[in-house]
């Protein structure tokens, strides 16, 4: 009787790991569809703010009224809303010092 019951109890054992596993699988099949969704989301919204940008600079122009390069310039919004056009050397040499500061900070 206790061989049958012990046989019994790793049974159930082993019944309840194969609901676990097919769970599993079923779970993880649904994080891959939304794990795709979410990439074509965000392919989607980096498109859209690439047009935004190539509009905004399309639109833009300097004291003289030549257009400003969108090559020699960044859009830079600030933590208070404010936006800015940059040229990029400054931008990358903000960074560095920046990732620097941080690095001592470290």
């Amino acid at each position: 009787v206790a061989a049958q019951n012990c046989r019994k109890r790793k049974l159930n054992a082993i019944l309840n790991l194969e609901e676990d596993v097919c769970n599993l699988q079923t779970q993880k099949e649904s994080l891959k569809k939304e794990h795709s969704q979410c990439s074509r989301s965000i392919s989607q919204i980096k498109q859209k703010l690439n047009n935004l940008y190539c509009d905004i600079f399309s639109r833009l122009r300097d004291d003289q009224g030549r257009p400003v390069n969108p090559h020699q310039y960044v859009i830079h919004c600030s933590g208070n809303g404010s936006i800015f056009i940059i040229p990029k050397h400054l931008v990358k040499s903000e960074q560095k010092q920046g990732n620097t500061k941080e690095q001592n900070q470290k």
